[in-house]
């Protein structure tokens, strides 16, 4: 017998694991946007180094960074693409050097292009989880 997942036990599963503790990636983080103009995607791509607690924090002046969009840090880098596959690709494949350590950076980046992907091609706005 297989077990069926009615959508608002999904959503209700999503939203409790999004709010498990997760150990940082020490290459840093990413700020996924939209440029609907170009139809493409934009991974900005911030550095952060990791306190005793496991929390981010600005490698320039050691305060914790704030998931509410504290003040303005300027990314390391920025990678664009047309799809969630070309810039899951330019993230992770070729000579590098590649912005992750942790595999699970990688997936959560991967889900997290792939809905605003999704967002860019439906006009639905994106809010990054």
């Amino acid at each position: 017998m297989l077990h069926t997942c009615e959508p608002s036990q999904r959503r209700e599963l999503d939203e409790s694991l999004s709010q498990r503790f997760i150990d940082l990636d020490p290459c840093g983080y990413f700020l996924i946007k939209l440029d609907r103009q170009a139809g493409e995607l934009i991974a900005e791509h911030y550095g952060n180094a990791i306190d005793e607690r496991g929390l981010a924090t600005d490698p320039a002046t050691g305060e914790v960074i704030s998931c509410r969009g504290a003040g303005p840090r300027a990314p390391l880098a920025v990678f664009r693409g047309r799809s969630a596959k070309e810039l899951g690709i330019a993230l992770s494949e070729g000579k590098g050097p590649h912005p992750l350590s942790r595999l699970d950076h990688a997936l959560y980046l991967g889900r997290e292009l792939q809905k605003a992907e999704d967002a860019l091609e439906s006009g639905h706005d994106y809010v990054q989880d």
